[in-house]
């Protein structure tokens, strides 16, 4: 990824710094997940979504000219914003990992457990 470093001054959000290099700790955080998320089984669906999300992210960071351009197109926040639900999703995907929350429930869910209403 091109590093590019922040224009602005100020994110307008109080106690949110202003990523000094956004496009080089995105690359870190997605390259980390992506390798997290390898370990799992291929067909898990949390994996395939996720992969599929991360990728299409780290090609807009890859392409656009400028971070706002990339803000715009991802259309989830400013940029910090994007770093922190990355920073969650490498937690979570770390999570998934030792939980193996593909595997087989280790004895039957009770009945009616996932009836609503009750």
């Amino acid at each position: 990824m091109a590093s590019r470093v922040a224009a602005k001054k100020f994110t307008g959000l109080t106690g949110m710094a202003v990523a000094k290099n956004p496009t080089h700790t995105l690359g870190v955080l997605y390259s980390k997940t992506l390798r997290a998320l390898a370990k799992m089984p291929a067909e898990y669906p949390y994996r395939k979504q996720t992969e599929a999300l991360i990728n299409s992210r780290a090609n807009i960071i890859k392409t656009t000219p400028t971070i706002d351009e990339a803000e715009k197109m991802i259309d989830m926040g400013q940029i910090e914003e994007v770093i922190i639900q990355a920073e969650n999703e490498l937690v979570l995907v770390r999570s998934i990992l030792e939980w193996r929350s593909w595997e087989p429930l280790v004895e039957a869910a009770p009945k009616n457990q996932w009836k609503w209403p009750m």
